[in-house]
């Protein structure tokens, strides 16, 4: 152990929050069932190669894994998955990753049999959004399918029923994109549908088909005289649908019968719900006696509430600050929790506040004063045309009781850039942020324009101007830090993945001498070849985020790193998955053979059998080690002793 006193250079401190411990029985909580009184969730887990197992926990507090390896319940459609599986009475309903297909374990058996035929090509039929109707007869899903030419246009989404004898009937067809297939109890689908180049989060339509087969658009779509998204839609036991919609601004909780109309419930002033990346999400969940628990955010940090039947709210005592897949369980709640010094846990709630830990985080065997805690932060920037001038951050300062830094020397900072762009930076205990703060390092986590959480006109600024809003928002977060004097200056480093790598490859090259260094993780350089080649669900995306393509191939090159490297003359790290369909490798590969013609310092690791995101322990751990020892390479720090980092290969010619 080092002397409490000791001060060591930013950077160079002394950690035990290494890269094997944030690996280390490291568990991505998933979606979460209620059955009965049984409570199940899915963990993805790199010590495993990444693969999603189902757990269920009985009442009596025992907990079993259903499925063993190499099972992994893991759906790719629309490439980002979730509603892989589903329960119901026992029976677990779940796509298998390594064939798509739909499998069955019947309650009180451990043998997955399978129900969907076995795919005719490789990409083949993929299912999500599972949900069982029938008493356990069947299910409802979303059905994409891909056909032999291979193009993402070609691609088909449908709603099917699939009994258990595998026999399929398609119940919506002739939309580009439908989800949340749902029954009601008088026998009315719900189900939403959106069509290119809308997102779900642009202009998602909610659709009711009455058992006499009439049909009603319920909210949502381009037929008002402002686009509306809607998202999440539940039937309640009384026949009544609620669901979220944004035409106050924010994704506020609404209600709908066919006699009474659409009501608002609920608007909180901020967002309650999120993008729709993946199926399966909520934040809401509708008790007994008229009451309603939900979870929004505000000021950087989620409230867990319950709407009672006279519609006052409160908020539950919690020492937790974000919330996801809220489920009622009796007259309690259930969901994923986490906080500035916890990492999710699955948690029960009662009504009164009184909660209990039914999945618990690691063990890290770490005294909390090795945490930093963020700060919610609000700084200007450039308004440009969207008039919303001012973005916000979470805020980490250097945290370690064991070392400080010297009198004279301020921390570097590390920016970092979410993907999406539509995602949110959470207050909750990150190792992959503890990482850098333990070693001496600032971060912050940029919610720029774009992110959900403030609204819609909020994620409206980034509509044609994503390589510009996004760039003036990290650069002011930047440059405001530094301004406060909390950041040296000349030590800002930029990091991001997918989207968020984009950013921080379009900031060093159209900001140049704000950033001293940059990683960019799976990354995009070249936006014409990501609107050429993706997949479906993103194929049409950058037409709101850039322009139409192919008409605006000019805006596409402007805005494209790989066109612009003459500008680019900072040290930068390129990680990429050979498997990533969202984002090819050939994008990285471009991006370091300019680098390299250039003889700006680089360094690049191609992880084999990764796809967009790492979920490899090995992988993530040489991610992690290698951008710490390229920024050490760069910026001039020592890497601290004993944890037995190979250093990065740095190519500077």
């Amino acid at each position: 152990m080092t002397d409490p006193a000791q001060t060591l250079p930013h950077g160079s401190w002394p950690t035990p929050i290494t890269s094997e411990l944030v690996v280390r029985a490291a568990a991505r909580l998933g979606e979460v069932v209620v059955d009965g009184d049984d409570v199940w969730w899915s963990e993805g887990r790199p010590s495993e190669g990444g693969r999603s197992v189902l757990v269920r926990r009985s009442p009596d507090g025992t907990t079993t894994d259903l499925l063993p390896p190499p099972w992994n319940a893991r759906t790719r459609v629309h490439e980002y998955g979730g509603g892989a599986w589903t329960v119901a009475a026992g029976t677990v309903w779940f796509t298998s990753y390594a064939d798509q297909r739909l499998y069955r374990v019947a309650a009180g058996s451990t043998e997955p049999v399978a129900v969907t035929p076995e795919p005719e090509l490789p990409a083949g039929v993929r299912y999500a959004d599972l949900s069982v109707v029938e008493d356990g007869a069947a299910v409802l899903a979303v059905r994409e399918t891909h056909t032999a030419s291979g193009a993402a246009a070609d691609v088909v989404h449908e709603v099917v029923r699939i009994a258990v004898d595998g026999t399929t009937e398609v119940l919506v067809a002739g939309t580009d994109f439908v989800s949340d297939p749902r029954r009601s109890p008088d026998g009315s689908l719900s189900w939403l549908q959106w069509q290119h180049p809308d997102m779900p989060w642009d202009a998602a339509e909610l659709v009711v088909r009455a058992p006499d087969g009439t049909e009603t658009v319920v909210a949502g779509g381009r037929s008002g005289a402002q686009p509306e998204s809607v998202v999440q839609p539940t039937w309640a036991p009384d026949g009544s649908l609620w669901f979220f919609a944004d035409r106050t601004d924010v994704w506020a909780l609404y209600r709908w019968t066919p006699a009474e109309g659409m009501e608002l419930v609920l608007d909180p002033g901020s967002d309650i719900a999120g993008p729709q990346w993946v199926f399966g999400q909520s934040r809401f969940a509708l008790l007994s006696g008229g009451r309603v628990a939900l979870a929004f955010g505000r000021d950087g940090a989620d409230r867990l509430s319950v709407r009672e039947a006279d519609g006052t709210v409160r908020e539950l005592p919690s020492q937790y600050a974000s919330f996801g897949q809220v489920r009622a369980a009796a007259d309690a709640v259930v969901c994923v929790a986490g906080g500035p010094t916890s990492e999710p846990v699955v948690l029960r709630t009662s009504l009164d506040g009184a909660a209990e830990v039914l999945r618990p985080a690691r063990d890290l065997g770490l005294d909390p004063a090795w945490f930093s805690r963020p700060r919610h932060v609000t700084f200007p920037t450039v308004p440009g045309d969207s008039g919303v001038g001012e973005a916000h951050a979470l805020f980490y300062p250097p945290a370690n009781p064991q070392v400080t830094g010297p009198d004279d020397e301020r921390p570097p900072l590390l920016v970092l850039v979410h993907g999406g762009p539509t995602a949110a930076a959470r207050a909750v205990l990150d190792l992959g942020v503890q990482y850098w703060t333990s070693r001496g390092f600032a971060v912050a986590d940029v919610d720029y324009r774009g992110s959900t959480g403030y609204g819609r006109r909020y994620r409206d600024a980034l509509q044609g101007n994503w390589g510009i809003a996004d760039l003036d928002d990290v650069v002011s977060c930047a440059r405001w830090l530094s301004e406060q004097d909390l950041v040296d200056p000349a030590r800002l480093a930029i990091r991001g993945g997918s989207a968020g790598g984009y950013t921080t490859l379009a900031a060093l090259t159209f900001r140049p001498g704000v950033f001293a260094a940059g990683a960019s993780h799976y990354g995009v350089a070249d936006l014409a070849a990501l609107a050429a080649d993706t997949h479906s669900f993103e194929s049409r995306y950058l037409d709101g985020l850039i322009a139409p393509w192919p008409s605006g191939a000019d805006v596409y090159a402007e805005r494209s790193p790989i066109h612009h490297v003459e500008a680019l003359d900072t040290p930068l790290a390129v990680f990429q998955g050979d498997e990533d369909r969202v984002v090819p490798p050939e994008q990285a590969e471009m991006m370091v053979a300019a680098l390299r013609a250039k003889g700006v310092p680089h360094a690049y690791l191609l992880f084999a059998g990764e796809q967009h995101g790492f979920r490899q322990a090995t992988n993530i751990r040489a991610a992690l080690d290698g951008e710490l020892s390229f920024y050490a390479q760069v910026l001039g720090f020592t890497l601290p002793a004993g944890e037995g980092i190979t250093p990065i290969e740095v190519v500077r010619g």
